[in-house]
This record gives structure tokens, sequence and C-alpha cells, in this order.
């Protein structure tokens, strides 16, 4: 059957190319299953089937478990728990075992992995393992599998004695991920690219149990190299977080909380921010008797909302991520280095976020707010319009022979080069650095489509460039001319 080839190929080669990434977890694994079996035969022959049949029903039972905790996040209509797949829609749990719709929805599959290349190991945690490779063609992804060395693999060999049942209740965290990305698609959530659902997608081979997740490839989040980028970047971060929340806030699955609130669940992609990992998303509002079970802990504050008729806890899943997002990003990211003009704009957010006294729409609102005025230049209003009269300014031309200096934080290691939003900023600029001589405006823009402006202390002399406007302190052109 030609049809076949192709996805066993590339399960085959999916396997191979793992192998070469995990071959001393997957040996340890079936030493460490071997090992758990070696006492069996100090048993009676009936006493070790009764153990093993016993630790089968509570395997069983765990993957039961499991999927029932998928299954409320399938389209709407799915509570039953069947093996038929009776009471949810049959077609998309398919898709979640064995990738039926994959083709219809235009996603990848086992044969999108035919001939990839392994470049290395992103991270690995008690459950997953993340790899980036390169596809035939080279277009870069990241695979999500179990990994096979994780703690949540291991304790499941050690209690029930079956890899392959245990990489299948593993697995799940996986399948759940899927299932969350799927429904809650957004610009700040990781594009899911497809999967493949066994043959070897479970990072071992060996069954159908495994899969294995095909996202898009994004750079960990790295918060110490955050900090010491420009504030507009920075910025950048936080008001994609706040776009994201409020996207979960009112999710197709309702209000979602980010259990597993911490940088290393985040990646960029082109200096967006994005969520990356989903599996300990909650899209249940905690349940409740009293006002007092209604109550958010965090190491230094506690926060608490009114118990609702309905017995749920109505909007702490968004106060949750609120002050998550204050404690681990706005803390760090944002009124740093902020703009003079915007800085009273700032100092709000930061107090209405950690006092928890706006929700998600307000938030949203206020960080849209400042883009807006940051964007326009509005916020520059009290700068004198004479400033830009210190300079000459030199029309499509740009310098050569640059005498540079530094400045921090610049979008060049090299020299002093800053966002502006008009020659007039950037004058006010070079008047407050004492070294500065010149700067040159240049077609190079940034996110918010502000102009990228070199900062120079002097030149030796001018070349054509038809992109490119040079500024001269006129103190300083007095003495070239001088000299």
């Amino acid at each position: 059957m030609p049809g076949m080839g192709s996805p066993l190929r590339a399960a085959a080669l999916l396997a191979l190319v793992v192998l070469s990434v995990l071959l001393a977890l997957l040996v340890g694994s079936v030493r460490q299953f071997g090992a758990s079996v070696a006492h069996f035969p100090d048993a009676t022959a009936r006493g070790a089937e009764e153990e093993l049949a016993a630790l089968r029903r509570a395997l069983t039972s765990q993957l039961r478990q499991r999927r029932g905790e998928i299954l409320p996040l399938l389209v709407p209509g799915g509570e039953g728990e069947e093996e038929d797949g009776e009471g949810e829609d049959p077609g998309l749990w398919r898709e979640i075992r064995l990738g039926s719709r994959r083709a219809q929805l235009g996603e990848m599959g086992c044969d999108a992995l035919v001939d990839m290349r392994a470049l290395e190991v992103l991270g690995s945690g008690y459950t997953k393992l993340v790899v980036k490779v390169n596809l035939a063609g080279g277009q870069p992804v990241a695979l999500k599998l179990v990994n096979e060395q994780g703690i949540d693999m291991g304790k499941c060999v050690e209690d029930f004695k079956d890899p392959r049942g245990c990489r299948e209740l593993v697995s799940y965290k996986l399948k759940k991920e899927m299932v969350l990305l799927q429904r809650l698609k957004h610009p700040n959530v990781i594009q899911l690219k497809g999967h493949c659902a066994g043959g070897g997608g479970g990072g071992g081979g060996g069954g159908g149990e495994g899969v294995t997740v095909i996202l898009e490839q994004g750079n960990p989040l790295q918060m110490l190299q955050l900090l010491q980028t420009p504030w507009e970047d920075r910025f950048r971060v936080c008001l994609d977080l706040a776009r994201l929340l409020h996207f979960l806030s009112r999710s197709p699955l309702g209000s979602v909380a980010l259990l597993d609130f911490q940088p290393r669940q985040f990646v960029t992609v082109s200096g967006s921010l994005k969520l990356t990992d989903l599996d300990d998303a909650s899209a249940a509002e905690t349940a409740c008797r009293t006002h007092a079970d209604c109550t958010l802990r965090f190491p230094h504050r506690n926060f608490s909302v009114a118990c609702s008729d309905r017995g749920v806890c109505d909007g702490l899943n968004e106060k949750r991520n609120i002050y998550n997002a204050y404690r681990y990003f706005f803390t760090y990211l944002l009124p740093h280095q902020a703009p003079a003009g915007l800085t009273h704009l700032v100092d709000h957010i930061m107090n209405s976020t950690g006092e928890l006294k706006a929700d998600i729409n307000q938030t949203l609102e206020a960080f849209e707010h400042i883009l807006l005025l940051y964007k326009s230049g509005l916020h520059l209003e009290n700068l004198p319009p004479s400033v830009i009269r210190d300079y000459t300014p030199v029309r499509g031309m740009s310098t050569s022979g640059d005498v540079e200096y530094r400045c921090w934080p610049s979008y060049s290691q090299r020299g002093c080069v800053l966002s502006v939003h008009s020659a007039r900023e950037a004058a006010h600029i070079c008047n407050s650095h004492s070294q500065c001589g010149s700067f040159t405006l240049s077609g190079r823009k940034t996110w918010t489509g502000r102009l990228l402006a070199s900062f120079r202390s002097s030149f030796a002399h001018l070349v054509p460039d038809g992109t490119s406007d040079v500024y001269v302190k006129k103190s300083k052109a007095a003495e070239a001319s001088g000299a």
C-alpha cells in the first residue's frame, strides 16, 4: 500500500533521530524496567500474575482519569469515556490519537518529518523533551515528545512495571496540550503545526501510544538578557502578555488560568512573546462553598473574591494571571528607563496590577494607551521645538569613518543606537549625551514604527546615502570646518 509508505518511513526516521538524542536515556529506561521485574521469580507465579493484574487495573484507572481531563476541552458536547468515543466528538478524539483530520486541516504529519535533521535539545522536564530540528526543506520547528528519562516516566514505570502503558499515560500531557493549542489559537500562543501519532512518535518507538507534537520554533525567554534590552522591547513583552491574558479571560474554553506561570513557559518568535507550555492550564474556575474558599495566596500577598451563587470563584483565574504577570514580568521589565512622558502611566499600571485594583480589560486599555502615545510621539509634547535648531541637517547622506561611543541600552553593541520618534527627539537625546556631536536617521525602524538613530561623537566625512539623513551639531560642524 503506497499510501502507508511515507508515514511509516517518517516514523522510522523520527525514531532514529530521537534515538540519537535519547539513546542513553532509553537504555536507562530498559535497564530500570528489567531491574524492576527481576524480583518476581521470588514470588509464586500466581502471586506475580495477581500483582501484575492489579497494577494493570490501577494504570487503566489512571489512563481513564487523564482522558477525562481532556474530554471537557474538546468541542462542546463531550463527557463520555467509552473507548468507542460515545458522548464526545469522535472525529476530534481520533485527531488526538491518530491524526485523522490532519490532511483536512493542512497540518504537518509524520511524512513532514522525513529526512529532518535534529540540531539540539531545547529543554527537558519531568514529562517532556523539546528538540530543535530542521525539516527536509530547511524549515525550523520544535518537537515535543515524552522524556523517557523524565521523573514522570520513571515513577510510572516504577509503580506500574509497564513502559508502554506509562508512555501512553505520560503522553496524555502532550495530547492535552495539543487540544489546548487547537482551541486557544492566538498571536501570543505558540502555533501548532501538526503532530505525528504512533509508530515511534512517543520518543522510543513501539506501539501507537506515543505522540510527537510539531510546533513553530521560538527562542527561550531569557530574563537576564531581556533586562539589558531597550525599554521599547521590554514594553513589547509586557504588552503581548496583557493581550494574551485578555484573550485567556474570555477564551473559547472560558476563563483559563496558567497554574505554572513562569518565564520558562514562554518563548519569543521574531520579538513577539508566545506561550509555549499549556499542559498546566486550567479552564475551570475554582469551586467554592464560602467566600473563604476564594482566596489567592502568594508568598507576600493574599487576595480574595466572592463565592458566586453558582458555587464558583468568579474572576479568580483572571486575578491569578494578572498578579503573576505583575510579579514575574511587569516588576522587572516595565518601569526601568521608561520614557519620562510615560512614567506616570507606567506607575499606574504597576500600582493597579500589584494591588489587583484593575481587571484585565482596564489593564490592556492602559497598555494600549501607552502604545498609542509612544508611537504617535504625543508623550514628547513638552520637548522644545527649538532643540533641533542646534543641528545642521545633511539630507541623503550618511557618515563614514565615524568615531562612535557606546550607550546603554543600545540596539547595537558597537555603538549608540536608540529608537526615536523624530529628529527632534534625537536632538534632545544627543544634547543629553556630553560626547554626542551628530546623529544619523536611516530608514530602519523598530516594531512600533519608530526610527533608529545612530549617535556619534564626530565623523571624518559624509558619503551619499539616499535612505539616511545626518544631523551635525553646529558647534561640532564649526570645529570641523575650522580644522
